[in-house]
C-alpha cells in the first residue's frame, strides 16, 4: 500500500498535516483541489498540484479512459435492495453506490423510513440484496430510532428466512447528530476518518445517510440576500459527499425537504428545496408521496441511465414491503 510519504514533495511534517486535515489516503488526495490541499497542509498551490497529480497516478484516478475501461469500473458498482420488488425493478436492482441518491417528499411521507430500511439492508450479504457493509448516519433532525431498526431487522429476517441479530445490526450503524450546517459539513470529514478505519474490517462503510441534507441550511440562511452563500456552501457539502461515494464505493442517500409552489395551477405543487445545485449534483432523484393507508408512491424523477417510473410500496410495522 502506498503511504503519503511516498508521494514526491511530501515529507513527514507535510504528511502529518495532511492526515490531521483528513487526507489520510492517496485516494482522498487524488480527488482534492490544489487550493483546499494547499490550505490544509500550508503549502503553495503549485506544490499541492504536483502532489495531487502524483496521487492520481498512484491511485489511477483522473486522466482519460476509454469507454470499455469505464464500463469495467462500473461493474464494481454495488446495489442495495429496498426490499420492495417494484421499487427495485424501477431502479434496475436497487440503490447504487458511487453516486448520491436524493429522496424528497412531505413530512410523514416515508423518507426516514427508507433510510432506516437501507441501514438494515446494506448489512445483508450480497446474495440477499445487501453490500455486507456498515452505515454512517448524519442525523440533522433527531429522527434516528434504534427501536425502528429492530422492527425492520425482524421484518427482513422473516421475509428472507434469515437469522439476524438486531444488536449486531445496531452495532454496525454509526450515528452522529448534526447541530448546525457547519457541524454537518465537518461530520463528513469525520465520516471519512471512520470509513478509513473500517476499510479493512469485515464491515466497511457502504452507506452514508444524511437525513435531511437541507434542513439546517434552510433554517440558517433566511431571505434572498443569503441565497448565494447558502447555495455555495450546500454545493461544497454535496461535492464532499460525492467524493465519499467515489473513494469508498459507497451509497450516499440524502433526504430533502419540500416547499409548496402556490403559483402551480396544474400538477403537483410540491418542489424540493436546494435549487439547481442539489438537482444537478444528485445522481438519482426520487419523490415519495402518501397514498391510501400505509401505501406510498415513489417516483424516479431523474437518473443518468434509467427511464422515469413509479413504484407503489407499503410502509408497515416491519418496514418497507411490497404493496
Amino acid at each position: 500500500m502506498i503511504e503519503l510519504e511516498d508521494l514526491p514533495g511530501v515529507g513527514p511534517a507535510t504528511a502529518e498535516k495532511l492526515r490531521e486535515a483528513g487526507y489520510s489516503s492517496i485516494e482522498a488526495i487524488a480527488v482534492a483541489s490544489p487550493a483546499e490541499l494547499g490550505a490544509s497542509a500550508e503549502i503553495g498551490e503549485a506544490t499541492a498540484s504536483k502532489i495531487i497529480n502524483a496521487a492520481r497516478q498512484s491511485a489511477d484516478i483522473g486522466g482519460f479512459e476509454t469507454g470499455d475501461m469505464v464500463f469495467e469500473r462500473r461493474q464494481k458498482v454495488g446495489k442495495i435492495s429496498t426490499g420492495c420488488t417494484e421499487f427495485d425493478e424501477m431502479l434496475a436492482g436497487g440503490i447504487e453506490s458511487q453516486g448520491i441518491t436524493e429522496i424528497y417528499g412531505e413530512f410523514g411521507s416515508g423518507k426516514t423510513q427508507l433510510t432506516h430500511q437501507l441501514s438494515v439492508n446494506v448489512q445483508l450479504p450480497v446474495e440477499y440484496g445487501g453490500l455486507d457493509g456498515s452505515v454512517i448516519i448524519i442525523d440533522t433532525e433527531n429522527t434516528f430510532r434504534p427501536e425502528r431498526i429492530k422492527q425492520m431487522v425482524e421484518g427482513r429476517a422473516r421475509a428472507l428466512d434469515l437469522d439476524l441479530d438486531p444488536e449486531e445490526i445496531l452495532r454496525n450503524i454509526h450515528v452522529a447528530r448534526a447541530y448546525n450546517s457547519n457541524h454537518q459539513m465537518l461530520l463528513v470529514d469525520s465520516a471519512v476518518d471512520l470509513a478509513n478505519e473500517l476499510k479493512e474490517s469485515g464491515k466497511p462503510v457502504r452507506l452514508l445517510v444524511v437525513d435531511s441534507v437541507t434542513s439546517h441550511f434552510r433554517a440558517e440562511y433566511i431571505g434572498r440576500g443569503t441565497l448565494s452563500d447558502r447555495q455555495q456552501r450546500l454545493n461544497k457539502h454535496l461535492h464532499s459527499l460525492q467524493k465519499f461515494a467515489d473513494v469508498f464505493n459507497a451509497v450516499v442517500l440524502v433526504t430533502n425537504q419540500v416547499m409548496s409552489k402556490p403559483d402551480a395551477f396544474f400538477g403537483d405543487p410540491t418542489r424540493p428545496i436546494g435549487g439547481h445545485v442539489l438537482g444537478h449534483t444528485a445522481t438519482f432523484r426520487l419523490y415519495i408521496r402518501k397514498s391510501k393507508g400505509e401505501k406510498r408512491i415513489v417516483k424516479l424523477i431523474d437518473s443518468p441511465n434509467l427511464p422515469e417510473g413509479e413504484a407503489i410500496i407499503a410502509v408497515t410495522g416491519y418496514g418497507l414491503e411490497d404493496a
